[in-house]
Protein backbone atom coordinates (compact mmCIF):
# COMPACT_ATOMS: atom_id res chain seq x y z
CA UNK A 1 0.00 0.00 0.00
CA UNK A 2 1.52 3.38 -0.86
CA UNK A 3 1.51 6.63 1.42
CA UNK A 4 -0.38 9.38 0.16
CA UNK A 5 0.31 12.96 0.98
CA UNK A 6 -3.74 13.80 1.36
CA UNK A 7 -4.37 16.57 3.45
CA UNK A 8 -6.33 15.55 6.77
CA UNK A 9 -9.72 16.91 7.39
CA UNK A 10 -10.10 18.35 11.08
CA UNK A 11 -13.10 17.35 12.50
CA UNK A 12 -15.10 20.19 14.46
CA UNK A 13 -16.25 18.77 18.05
CA UNK A 14 -19.50 21.06 18.70
CA UNK A 15 -19.28 23.03 22.34
CA UNK A 16 -22.16 21.84 24.24
CA UNK A 17 -21.72 24.17 27.06
CA UNK A 18 -19.87 27.66 27.58
CA UNK A 19 -19.65 27.21 31.06
CA UNK A 20 -17.42 30.57 31.27
CA UNK A 21 -20.85 32.39 30.12
CA UNK A 22 -23.21 30.52 31.30
CA UNK A 23 -21.83 29.58 35.14
CA UNK A 24 -18.97 32.51 35.69
CA UNK A 25 -18.81 32.74 39.15
CA UNK A 26 -17.66 28.74 39.07
CA UNK A 27 -15.41 29.23 36.17
CA UNK A 28 -13.75 32.03 38.43
CA UNK A 29 -13.69 29.54 41.46
CA UNK A 30 -12.45 27.00 39.35
CA UNK A 31 -9.35 29.43 37.90
CA UNK A 32 -8.65 30.02 41.78
CA UNK A 33 -8.45 26.38 42.66
CA UNK A 34 -5.87 25.79 39.53
CA UNK A 35 -3.89 29.50 41.22
CA UNK A 36 -3.74 27.59 44.89
CA UNK A 37 -2.70 24.39 43.46
CA UNK A 38 -0.29 25.93 41.28
CA UNK A 39 1.12 27.65 44.35
CA UNK A 40 1.38 24.93 46.67
CA UNK A 41 3.01 23.32 43.57
CA UNK A 42 5.35 25.75 43.65
CA UNK A 43 5.95 25.96 47.31
CA UNK A 44 7.10 22.12 47.66
CA UNK A 45 9.00 22.25 44.40
CA UNK A 46 7.07 19.83 42.28
CA UNK A 47 8.85 19.34 39.29
CA UNK A 48 7.20 21.20 36.42
CA UNK A 49 7.46 18.32 34.06
CA UNK A 50 6.50 15.75 36.41
CA UNK A 51 2.98 17.96 36.98
CA UNK A 52 2.38 17.96 33.88
CA UNK A 53 2.76 14.58 33.06
CA UNK A 54 -0.07 14.07 36.00
CA UNK A 55 -2.32 16.59 34.22
CA UNK A 56 -1.69 14.46 30.93
CA UNK A 57 -2.22 11.47 32.26
CA UNK A 58 -5.25 12.02 34.04
CA UNK A 59 -6.74 14.12 31.30
CA UNK A 60 -6.21 10.75 28.72
CA UNK A 61 -7.91 8.52 31.15
CA UNK A 62 -10.75 10.48 31.46
CA UNK A 63 -10.96 11.06 27.85
CA UNK A 64 -10.28 15.38 28.06
CA UNK A 65 -9.05 16.03 24.49
CA UNK A 66 -8.37 20.03 25.16
CA UNK A 67 -6.83 19.24 28.46
CA UNK A 68 -4.43 16.71 27.10
CA UNK A 69 -3.52 18.79 24.09
CA UNK A 70 -3.11 22.00 26.48
CA UNK A 71 -0.90 20.12 28.99
CA UNK A 72 1.20 18.35 25.81
CA UNK A 73 2.13 21.56 24.94
CA UNK A 74 3.06 23.12 28.25
CA UNK A 75 5.03 19.71 29.00
CA UNK A 76 7.51 20.14 26.04
CA UNK A 77 7.59 24.07 26.96
CA UNK A 78 8.92 22.56 30.92
CA UNK A 79 11.41 20.57 28.64
CA UNK A 80 9.47 16.93 28.42
CA UNK A 81 10.61 14.95 25.81
CA UNK A 82 8.43 13.29 22.76
CA UNK A 83 9.57 10.21 23.78
CA UNK A 84 8.39 10.07 27.25
CA UNK A 85 4.99 11.84 26.29
CA UNK A 86 4.46 9.05 23.78
CA UNK A 87 5.47 6.54 26.05
CA UNK A 88 2.76 8.24 29.13
CA UNK A 89 0.03 5.93 28.34
CA UNK A 90 2.11 2.35 28.55
CA UNK A 91 4.80 4.14 31.48
CA UNK A 92 4.15 0.87 33.11
CA UNK A 93 6.14 -0.78 30.23
CA UNK A 94 8.63 2.11 29.63
CA UNK A 95 11.84 2.35 31.03
CA UNK A 96 12.01 6.10 30.42
CA UNK A 97 10.42 7.06 33.98
CA UNK A 98 12.08 7.04 37.25
CA UNK A 99 10.92 5.06 40.86
CA UNK A 100 9.76 8.53 42.04
CA UNK A 101 7.52 9.36 38.75
CA UNK A 102 6.09 5.81 38.65
CA UNK A 103 4.77 6.27 41.96
CA UNK A 104 3.00 9.40 41.39
CA UNK A 105 1.78 7.70 37.62
CA UNK A 106 0.17 4.80 39.57
CA UNK A 107 -1.12 7.42 42.41
CA UNK A 108 -2.51 9.29 39.68
CA UNK A 109 -4.74 6.71 38.07
CA UNK A 110 -5.78 4.97 41.05
CA UNK A 111 -6.89 8.63 42.26
CA UNK A 112 -8.49 9.46 38.80
CA UNK A 113 -10.63 6.41 38.66
CA UNK A 114 -11.62 6.61 42.53
CA UNK A 115 -14.65 5.08 41.66
CA UNK A 116 -13.23 1.62 40.08
CA UNK A 117 -9.94 1.49 43.18
CA UNK A 118 -11.05 3.00 46.34
CA UNK A 119 -7.75 4.49 46.05
CA UNK A 120 -5.90 1.15 47.38
CA UNK A 121 -3.69 1.57 50.29
CA UNK A 122 -0.41 -0.02 48.34
CA UNK A 123 -0.84 3.20 46.02
CA UNK A 124 -0.98 5.76 48.82
CA UNK A 125 2.09 3.69 50.74
CA UNK A 126 4.06 3.63 47.24
CA UNK A 127 3.75 7.42 46.50
CA UNK A 128 4.01 8.37 50.59
CA UNK A 129 6.98 6.59 50.21
CA UNK A 130 8.22 9.11 47.41
CA UNK A 131 7.13 12.29 48.49
CA UNK A 132 7.25 14.28 51.59
CA UNK A 133 3.98 15.06 53.17
CA UNK A 134 3.75 19.01 51.70
CA UNK A 135 4.37 17.38 48.08
CA UNK A 136 1.91 14.29 48.93
CA UNK A 137 -0.93 17.24 49.80
CA UNK A 138 0.52 19.35 46.69
CA UNK A 139 -0.10 16.24 44.46
CA UNK A 140 -3.51 15.56 45.91
CA UNK A 141 -4.71 18.89 45.29
CA UNK A 142 -2.93 18.73 41.60
CA UNK A 143 -5.57 15.71 40.83
CA UNK A 144 -8.65 17.32 42.60
CA UNK A 145 -8.05 20.12 40.13
CA UNK A 146 -7.35 18.04 36.87
CA UNK A 147 -9.71 15.64 37.18
CA UNK A 148 -12.56 18.93 38.19
CA UNK A 149 -11.11 20.56 34.89
CA UNK A 150 -11.57 17.34 32.99
CA UNK A 151 -15.38 16.63 33.88
CA UNK A 152 -15.88 20.28 33.11
CA UNK A 153 -13.97 19.85 29.51
CA UNK A 154 -15.70 16.64 28.99
CA UNK A 155 -19.50 17.29 29.82
CA UNK A 156 -19.51 20.36 28.20
CA UNK A 157 -16.83 20.70 26.15
CA UNK A 158 -16.11 23.90 26.89
CA UNK A 159 -13.00 24.70 24.93
CA UNK A 160 -12.17 23.02 21.73
CA UNK A 161 -8.80 20.91 21.82
CA UNK A 162 -6.08 22.42 19.19
CA UNK A 163 -7.21 25.91 20.47
CA UNK A 164 -4.45 26.44 23.32
CA UNK A 165 -1.50 27.81 22.86
CA UNK A 166 1.52 28.22 25.17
Amino acid sequence: MEATNATVEPVTIPQRLDIDAHAAGFSKAMAHLDHATTKELDRVGFDPRLRELVRIRASQLNGCAYCVDMHTKDARVAGETGERLTALPVWREAPFFTRRERAVLAFTESVTRLSETRVPESDFELVAAELTADELGALVALLVTINAWNAIGVSTRAWEAGSYQP
